[in-house]
């Protein structure tokens, strides 16, 4: 009898701590799963919704022609400036500053983990530096180095050196612009993936190399191949995926050059420029919910196919 009350009194324990611990952990979530919502789910699910609408910011949503898909089918078909500029501008800015800036953290954490702990501090932080104050530069330092008078660098240099003979407009010739946004850019991209890069290296156990040397790695970049890199795929993923991000929501540089949006001729214009000139310059809000909705699903295919290459297999 003592012993059935003793195994009941123990179930009714396990029990007890059971739900209490499914009550920590769901207390412990919430804020993150709040949070989450309100600024993450419900913000796309609204830009969803209003895509299928018109919408001017005065008047009540309403369901747009074509069952609602009526702005998809403008924005394929009769959006001239989206299909003959927007989208080779992305293509080119996003394939040279995405992969570029991707590879170009990944070789300069490498390199900065080989020095010593003091100087790779600091020159970590020199170079982390731009991706926080980016803005405060383009404005003051790349304008100023870029600017269409005497009074720019590179015009001053050109003209001193009679290379030239008036000031070239930079900022303004759409045949400079996006090159300029995009050298900006890969300036720039040394932000949290680098740093997450430069723990993966640091945190790789020294003792692989060792092995490895007696098993026939002969150089370093055999070393990165097959030592480093598979030994840092969460950050190699994390990484790809912040360039990823980065390089589709960058547009704001174009609009910093050249101070306009839609930049001159539209020769720095990215799709994010696109989605801000319908949504806060138009107010054609449901058009610009489907411009949001366009950019997050290539963003998402792209997170995928990183997830494809890092991601764990298992």
């Amino acid at each position: 009898m003592q012993t059935t009350l003793n195994k009941q009194n123990v179930g009714d324990y396990e029990r007890i701590s059971k739900r209490r611990d499914k009550i920590s952990t769901f207390l412990l979530l919430l804020p993150y799963v709040l949070l989450f919502s309100t600024f993450i789910i419900i913000p796309i699910l609204v830009s969803g919704a209003l895509s299928f609408s018109y919408f001017n910011l005065i008047e009540a949503p309403r369901l747009a022609d074509l069952f609602g898909f009526y702005n998809y089918v403008i924005l394929v078909t009769q959006d001239e400036n989206f299909l003959r500029y927007v989208i080779p501008n992305t293509i080119k800015y996003s394939f040279i500053v995405g992969p570029g800036g991707y590879i170009l953290s990944f070789i300069m954490a490498w390199m900065l983990s080989q020095i010593q702990a003091t100087p790779r501090k600091w020159i970590s932080l020199a170079m982390y530096t731009p991706s926080m104050v980016g803005g405060v530069f383009i404005t003051v330092v790349w304008r100023t180095m870029f600017s269409g008078d005497t009074s720019g660098y590179i015009n001053a240099i050109l003209l001193s050196n009679d290379i030239i003979d008036e000031a070239i407009q930079f900022l303004q010739d759409p045949a400079y612009l996006l090159n300029i946004m995009i050298l900006v850019s890969l300036w720039s991209s040394m932000g949290i993936g680098f740093l997450a890069m430069l723990a993966g290296l640091l945190n790789v156990d020294k003792t692989l190399y060792e092995a490895a040397l007696v098993d026939g790695i002969k150089n370093r970049f055999q070393e990165i191949i097959y030592i480093t890199i598979p030994q840092m795929k969460p950050q190699m993923l994390f990484g790809a995926v912040m360039a990823i991000v980065g390089a589709f929501n960058s547009g704001y540089i174009g609009v910093a050059l050249s101070g306009q949006n839609p930049t001159p001729q539209y020769s720095g214009q990215l799709i994010i420029n696109h989605m801000e000139d319908f949504g806060f310059i138009r107010y054609e809000m449901g058009y610009a919910a489907a411009i949001s909705v366009v950019l997050l699903l290539i963003v998402f295919m792209f997170s995928r196919v990183a997830y494809a290459l890092f991601g764990d297999k298992g």
